[in-house]
């Protein structure tokens, strides 16, 4: 998005998408969603919001995006039982932090990635629950962009193609998904958060090296 997209408008237009995309895949995997959970985490999402939108620019972005990166590497690989356990409250707690965070650069899935995967084991469970939490935060996020005064408008076409092939992409993923082993599921989902925490480390350092 960054090669079509101002960098003003990448946050928000990307939102948009994401709730398309994560809205499809919801629906295909309705039937695993924990929608307790999904409550409690809206319950925290909108003072996240509220926060994240008054904080926009605020915040040194490269900073950020270095210590989420470091964060969500710890959470994915050190054994952490108590987040197995993680409760409503936990659930309220993560939806302000990263509603907050994604208000400011966006790219906080992997971390409600890492939390959820940890108290969902099952992955048809886990993946139906986080597309559900994620559906939530960009609406959330949206409507704070929107009554912000952001214009969307001008971006609807470019919305609209990305989302049809982003459901596109969902119901292929899906499939694949009933079809892969718990254990080799676990392991690539590992492999990719790490990958995209390295980089969000390497974004953050060299952001902070031009600054």
């Amino acid at each position: 998005m960054g090669y079509l997209v101002p960098v003003a408008s990448i946050i928000p237009v990307h939102g948009v998408v994401q709730l398309g995309s994560n809205v499809g895949r919801a629906a295909i995997l309705r039937d695993h969603v924990a929608w307790t959970c999904l409550a409690a985490f809206l319950v925290g999402a909108i003072p996240g919001a509220w926060a994240g939108g008054i904080a926009v620019g605020a915040l040194a972005e490269p900073v950020l995006r270095a210590a989420l990166g470091a964060f969500i590497l710890v959470l994915t690989w050190m054994p952490l039982p108590r987040l197995a356990a993680i409760r409503l409250p936990g659930f309220a707690l993560t939806g302000a932090v990263t509603t907050f965070l994604t208000m400011l650069f966006g790219a906080t899935g992997p971390f409600n990635a890492v939390v959820l995967s940890k108290t969902f084991p099952d992955r048809l469970r886990f993946q139906a629950t986080m597309s559900a939490v994620m559906s939530l935060q960009h609406l959330v996020k949206t409507l704070a962009f929107a009554l912000a005064g952001f214009a969307f408008a001008p971006w609807l076409p470019l919305i609209a193609a990305m989302i049809v092939t982003g459901l596109m992409g969902t119901w292929v993923g899906a499939n694949i998904l009933r079809r892969t082993p718990e254990r080799r599921f676990q392991l690539l989902f590992k492999i990719c958060l790490t990958v995209l925490a390295l980089d969000l480390v390497r974004r953050g350092v060299a952001g902070m090296a031009h600054g």
